[in-house]
């Protein structure tokens, strides 16, 4: 007879996941609907949950890393672009 140990899974990674991608899914809305600024702040609010594993920057790979700074480089644009535009 084997024992099976039940525990407490770690569901934060695929929290995180869906969390991210809902904040995406908002700024597609919002720039769709002509909204930048709103768009930027949501993606800038997705960049919170973090959709890789938890790991240090030097423990990312490199696509990783690559695309956090398209991320975040989208995010400055996207501000820029809202606060030029109004």
């Amino acid at each position: 007879m084997t024992i099976i140990k039940t525990g407490k899974q770690d569901t934060s990674l695929t929290v995180n996941r869906l969390l991210y991608s809902g904040f995406l899914l908002l700024c597609l809305y919002f720039l769709v609907k002509g909204d930048i600024t709103d768009a930027a702040s949501n993606l800038g609010l997705a960049l919170i949950f973090d959709p890789f594993a938890p790991a240090t920057w030097q423990e990312r790979k490199k696509w990783q890393k690559a695309w956090l700074f398209v991320h975040v480089t989208l995010v400055f644009g996207l501000f820029i672009a809202g606060f030029l535009w109004k």
